[in-house]
């Protein structure tokens, strides 16, 4: 029987790097999956361990790359990260990083930024992926997974198709809510990674809460449009957003309306819209 086909690595690597600046100090804490391509087949086929490289070495060597480079963005971590094991072992053909990161926020009392305590941030989590092949091209996508925002007005769902199996009713006036998955392709090399990311997010927050939507696919579409617009080293955006649906309660048995005041969340089921946007 053929080996089709064969990769390992390892995964949920947790590294916090701290990068200290004077008493500044700068954290960072990811979760990083790293797995391996290349002359492996014989480890399975003929119980040959010769060219697998331990995953414990796998672990040891983000624990290395980490203390070596405790002040670089995630997105440049991870492709020095890369570059490590295609460097060291000759037998890897291709390299995937995969890294999450759990986010810090600064501590500021009396308006003044503290040099070293923080608070976790717990509204959505970063990721960087890394593809790199030996003597090939590298990719790099940069994302957010669990990103939640929403307005309580200022969307609508309206014209579309009715049959006998439709019981949900127009309306110009809904709550819109989700929990974002969202990444982006970069073609080049932005000044400072997390600014540009940072960019990305605050781009189509604006266009979603200053703008009217027509449905959530009308707001992804121009939410992708405007973070090209503001990124050029972007070439894409793909985002995956479920709603988060919040239904009008029936007040009437206790003699009270309900003019979209009072609300039950579910997220279960849920709508599931996606969309990518590039550059044509």
């Amino acid at each position: 029987m053929p080996l089709i086909k064969n990769r390992y690595g390892k995964g949920r690597v947790r590294v916090m790097r701290i990068h200290r600046d004077g008493d500044r100090h700068e954290v960072s804490q990811l979760s990083i999956k790293a797995m391996m391509e290349g002359d492996f087949a014989r480890a399975y086929t003929h119980a040959d361990n010769s060219t697998s490289v331990a995953t414990d070495t796998i672990k040891n060597i983000v624990n290395v790359v980490a203390r070596e480079n405790t002040g670089l963005c995630a997105e440049d971590f991870c492709q020095v990260l890369a570059k490590r094991y295609l460097d060291t072992y000759p037998q890897i053909a291709s390299v995937a990083i995969t890294a999450h990161e759990t986010k810090w926020r600064r501590l500021s009392f009396c308006g003044k930024p503290h040099p070293h305590s923080f608070v976790l941030d717990n509204n959505g989590r970063p990721f960087v992926e890394v593809a790199a092949a030996r003597g090939g091209p590298s990719t790099l996508t940069s994302g957010i997974d669990g990103f939640s925002f929403m307005k309580s007005t200022q969307s609508g769902w309206e014209n579309y198709p009715k049959d006998r199996y439709t019981t949900l009713p127009e309306t110009a006036d809904r709550m819109c809510a989700t929990s974002m998955v969202a990444s982006w392709k970069w073609s080049g090399k932005p000044s400072n990674y997390p600014a540009a990311n940072a960019k990305i997010l605050d781009t189509v927050l604006e266009v979603f809460s200053t703008t009217y939507s027509m449905s959530v696919q009308d707001s992804l579409y121009r939410m992708g449009e405007a973070a090209l617009a503001a990124v050029p080293e972007i070439s894409e955006i793909s985002m995956a957003c479920p709603n988060m649906h919040f239904i009008p309660m029936n007040l009437s048995a206790f003699g009270l309306d309900n003019n979209n005041d009072v609300f039950l969340p579910t997220d279960e089921p849920h709508g599931q819209i996606e969309c990518t946007v590039g550059r044509g």
